[in-house]
């Protein structure tokens, strides 16, 4: 049953990259300071690597604007300065004022309360939020808030097309779905899954597939290199 390959996927990908401990916050998940890093993080890693968010991140440590207040009050020329890293600077400033505006005129600044309610209600909530997608709001859900949904994005479409267990048409929700109706129900498998997927879709499953590399070749597979 496909419950049990994918199971047996991650396994295997586990016994080869091992547990990734994700998000990375450097003030950790479970403290105000280290949910805001990570809602943070989410938005500006969209279309670029970690090591850029990073160097935006600690852009905005050493500025010492690394809170709800801190951000609000930061002009956006200013904070563009300070992303710039991340790329797209210009368009993630909006997307970033646009969340805190939201936790300041909504939630008085306390991410806590924000993040601590029924995922569907606050994945809603995020998704009325200019510049939040369901990767990154189901990022924020599961990172900061410490809840169970399954995060999709390009490397998992990537990988699980090319082992034949989506298809090409399937859009987010439907993957979310696959994966959510299959996998036990524990919040720390499907964060480090999805952590697992990543790390194949670094290392080996990339346009050009890697598969004598990967821990999941002895699946079944092709390696269609338009996907």
């Amino acid at each position: 049953p496909t419950s049990q390959i994918l199971m047996d996927m991650y396994d295997a990908m586990r016994a080869r990259f091992g547990g990734q401990n994700w998000w990375p916050s450097s003030a950790g998940a479970h403290s105000p300071e280290g949910k805001l890093e990570i809602c943070v993080g989410a938005i500006l890693t969209q279309n670029t690597n970690w090591r850029n968010v990073e160097k935006a991140i600690g852009n905005l440590k050493a500025a010492r604007c690394l809170s709800v207040r801190g951000l609000d009050e930061k002009r956006p020329s200013s904070l563009a300065r300070l992303i710039r890293p991340a790329g797209y600077f210009n368009v993630k400033t909006k997307r970033l004022k646009a969340f805190i505006t939201h936790m300041v005129r909504n939630w008085r600044g306390n991410i806590e309360k924000f993040l601590d309610r029924p995922v569907g209600n606050l994945r809603e909530e995020l998704l009325s939020i200019h510049g939040i997608g369901p990767e990154t709001a189901d990022s924020i859900i599961l990172y900061a808030a410490g809840k169970r949904v399954f995060v999709v994005d390009a490397y998992t479409k990537r990988i699980m097309g090319r082992h034949g267990l989506i298809q090409p048409g399937d859009d987010y929700e439907s993957v979310r779905s696959f994966f959510e109706s299959r996998l036990p129900a524990r919040t720390a498998l499907w964060n480090d899954y999805h952590a697992q997927l990543v790390c194949v879709g670094k290392t080996c499953c990339r346009r050009q597939a890697r598969c004598g590399e990967c821990p999941l070749e002895r699946f079944p597979h092709h390696t269609d290199s338009s996907r």
